[in-house]
């Protein structure tokens, strides 16, 4: 799910620290992140279950942007509705109608996603039998929401954008009988406290930049954010938030 980068209309819970022209960098980045993290999974994931990577994007108008800015591979399905869960429906629709046997919307405020979840998303969808998969986020949302059948119920009576999302979504799944396997829970940069979380996995340090579950590393954000840092002298707020003198190039 992709909006196009528009200084004030992406990414603004971030500003300040951020400028607004920086935000909407630092989406454009994410964008980038998501679309590689996404090739990654196509190469490592389960021989019989393929993995093809789509930008449902808005506002109407922006193809040539996401054309310009994702890798060739990555398709285009415009997805600008009034309600969020049309856009997410009308994604998984648009997807199912494409001949692919199931259909996943996943957000793009999730950069460093370990590659590991997409992969388990896809073997568990290639299963047999009608299933969803649910990645659940730390706000109470959802970062990953997978199906084989364009189930409208699972989008109906959500309080989006709130922390009561993924819990309204598997209580929709439990009444029309869809099992549901959950993936381990994580998270999305839309505040400050995950942009702070984002620059220590992206410097090594966090507990989670080891094992299993590794993060994927966003190299565009890493780079982005770097050169925040060598571009202009942080305020005292901010460098709370951004210390990236070492980050990763």
């Amino acid at each position: 799910m992709a909006k196009a980068s528009a200084p004030g209309r992406a990414k603004t819970r971030l500003v300040p620290p951020l400028t607004f022209d920086e935000a909407a960098e630092l989406n454009t980045a994410f964008l980038q992140d998501v679309a590689d993290n996404l090739l990654l999974a196509a190469k490592h994931g389960p021989g019989h279950a393929a993995i093809v990577g789509y930008a449902a994007y808005g506002p109407p108008g922006s193809a040539d942007f996401f054309g310009r800015i994702l890798p060739t591979p990555i398709g285009l399905i415009e997805a600008w509705l009034p309600n969020f869960g049309d856009c997410l429906f009308h994604t998984i629709r648009e997807i199912l109608t494409r001949d692919h046997q199931s259909a996943v919307v996943l957000n793009s405020d999730s950069p460093t996603l370990p590659t590991a979840f997409l992969v388990e998303t896809a073997a568990v969808l290639a299963q047999p039998g009608d299933r969803a998969v649910l990645g659940p986020s730390s706000d109470g949302g959802y970062y990953l929401l997978g199906l084989k059948h364009a189930h409208r119920r699972m989008f109906d009576d959500i309080a989006w954008s709130t922390e009561r999302v993924a819990e309204q979504t598997l209580a929709r799944a439990r009444e029309i009988g869809l099992p549901v396997h959950i993936l381990p829970v994580w998270y999305d940069v839309d505040d400050l406290a995950a942009l702070r979380r984002l620059e220590a996995e992206l410097r090594g340090h966090s507990p989670t930049s080891r094992g299993l579950h590794a993060p994927h590393h966003a190299g565009h954000t890493a780079k982005l954010i770097g050169r925040f840092a060598r571009g202009r002298a942080l305020d005292p707020a901010a460098a709370r938030v951004l210390h990236v003198g070492a980050v990763r190039a």
